[in-house]
């Protein structure tokens, strides 16, 4: 067996959504050498293609790089979050951590915290995408945008002058609130803190205080959602009207009550991963730098 420190390329991109997919062409662009483990199909250029390594053994691609890239989130369920992977191809993040090695350097969104300690322990740098607060801006521009053509393609209404409904203020709702401004729907923006909605009004939005969401969520058509707590529980989405439409982006699905939805045949949208869906090249591009000026 030859010895395990051959580095044969540059960077190692292990599963992931159509962002990561997309990063191995920017890498390869820009003069690295990349090979791929259980990452998206996409169409490259055939001159991207021809530089372009893949392989179907999770050691070969870890023995390979010193730079590993895996996705956001880096793991789901306790494996390898990759968005093309089938139960036959799940890797274990225990599987993965067997397989690195001491100095190599792992980039990746939302690693979980026993994951980045062990790799600490063992000399191996772990760098979060989503750690970095540029980074996540981007990714709520990205989120936002595919929020609202999320919303386009499940109602044939216009969001102009539509009463639209933001919950949460955080850096989704912000960009959210602020695109659905630009399309000239009206937009109300809830959410608890009393900072956020003075600053919100102060910006020319409608207001309304988490706590009289129940009361009022009625007069809504489009509802977004960005809070990850359940403040759409069973009695707010008693009176949700029958012409809404949610649509939820907030974390593992844990904005919504979403057994209640579907017994009152609610219009709710679960809606993870938007940037990887639709803004993969986009997101490429600032992903590849982030990496790129750590190394």
């Amino acid at each position: 067996m030859p010895p395990r420190n051959m580095n044969k390329y540059d960077i190692a991109i292990l599963g992931g959504d159509r962002r990561t997919a997309c990063m191995a062409a920017v890498f390869v662009e820009k003069g690295y050498q990349v090979v791929c483990f259980s990452t998206v199909k996409i169409p490259y250029s055939p001159s991207i293609a021809a530089r372009l390594a893949f392989t179907d053994s999770l050691r070969e691609a870890l023995d390979a790089a010193p730079v590993i890239i895996g996705g956001i989130p880096f793991s789901k369920d306790g494996a390898l979050y990759c968005e093309a992977a089938t139960s036959d191809t799940t890797v274990s993040l225990s599987e993965l951590q067997r397989g690195i090695r001491k100095h190599q350097k792992i980039f990746a969104g939302v690693i979980p915290e026993d994951f980045r300690q062990t790799c600490e322990e063992r000399e191996i740098s772990c760098y979060d995408f989503m750690l970095d607060e540029p980074m996540t801006l981007y990714n709520a521009v990205s989120t936002a945008e595919g929020a609202i053509l999320e919303a386009l393609l499940h109602k044939d209404t216009n969001l102009h002058a539509s009463n639209t409904l933001v919950l949460g203020y955080g850096r989704c709702g912000k960009v959210l609130a602020d695109r659905l401004k630009g399309l000239h729907a009206c937009v109300t923006v809830c959410t608890g803190d009393a900072n956020e909605l003075a600053l919100t009004c102060a910006l020319g939005f409608e207001t309304l205080h988490l706590s009289k969401l129940q009361n009022n969520i009625c007069c809504y058509e489009y509802i977004f959602n960005t809070i990850p707590a359940r403040v759409l529980n069973r009695r707010c989405l008693e009176k949700v009207s029958p012409n809404a439409l949610i649509i939820d982006i907030a974390s593992n699905k844990a904005g919504a009550d979403y057994e209640a939805a579907r017994k009152r045949n609610v219009n709710i949208r679960f809606c993870p991963g938007l940037p990887g869906k639709y803004a993969g090249e986009s997101c490429a591009k600032y992903l590849t730098d982030y990496v790129i000026n750590r190394l």
